[in-house]
């Protein structure tokens, strides 16, 4: 069975080669260019409150913003670990498992603070 993700990362695959754009497509720069639309992620929510940051939906236009940067983020990504031969949904529970590990919920519930690293 095929995963979303997978389908995804196909596609992703295909397109870049159609165009002759494997050679561009470098873990270097697809994590260059990952960085670049966070960044633009981050300029649509840069100087807005906490409250008009969870509103930012509302507004036709900036969601169609906010999602087009997300689209962006997300199939650079798919792009960057099919690159890289990284299953993203294993990697993703794998850290999700060191993480509840680190951080118990009766221990860090409603609390930001860092936990120390895994011995």
């Amino acid at each position: 069975m095929t995963t979303a993700l997978e389908e995804l990362a196909v596609r992703l695959r295909e397109f870049a080669a159609a165009r002759d754009w494997e050679q561009f497509h470098t873990p270097k720069n697809l994590a260059m260019a990952l960085a670049g639309e966070t960044g633009e992620l981050l300029a649509e929510l840069q100087w807005l409150t906490p409250e008009e940051s969870a509103r930012v939906m509302r507004d036709p236009e900036a969601a169609r913003r906010v999602r087009s940067e997300l689209a962006d983020i997300a199939t650079y990504l798919v792009r960057l670990a099919d690159v890289l031969g990284v299953d993203l949904l294993d990697a993703a529970h794998a850290k999700l498992d060191e993480s509840e590990q680190r951080y118990d919920a009766d221990t860090y519930r409603g609390s930001a603070r860092k936990a120390p690293p895994l011995s």
